[in-house]
């Protein structure tokens, strides 16, 4: 298990102590970097919320985020899979008629 530290994340202006893995640091900074932005955004168009019901908002936005695209890659491997079980099957097929496949 590797040593976590602590480490200072800014979200809305607000500094944060987080513990992470030295591994794990520069995604943490990318994700609260992230969050940073979509609270920022919501409170550009939403006005004045407050920082409990923006942080709400942005997790549901990504969260809704982070599933649709979980859904894209899960049709685009099924799709991949469908693909190749047909290339697989045309290449069966072409050698059968060719006489070269022995099984």
């Amino acid at each position: 298990m590797s040593e976590q530290n602590p480490c200072t994340v800014t979200i809305m202006g607000k500094e944060y102590r987080v513990s992470c893995s030295e591994n794990e640091k520069d995604d943490l900074l990318e994700s609260a970097r992230y969050l940073d932005e979509k609270m920022r955004s919501l409170k550009s168009e939403a006005g004045m919320v407050g920082s409990d019901r923006l942080a709400i908002i942005a997790a549901l936005n990504i969260t809704h985020e982070m599933l649709r695209s979980q859904g894209t890659i899960e049709h685009l491997n099924n799709e991949v899979k469908d693909r190749l079980a047909a290339l697989g099957k045309r290449i069966e097929n072409s050698l059968e008629r060719d006489g070269k496949l022995d099984l």
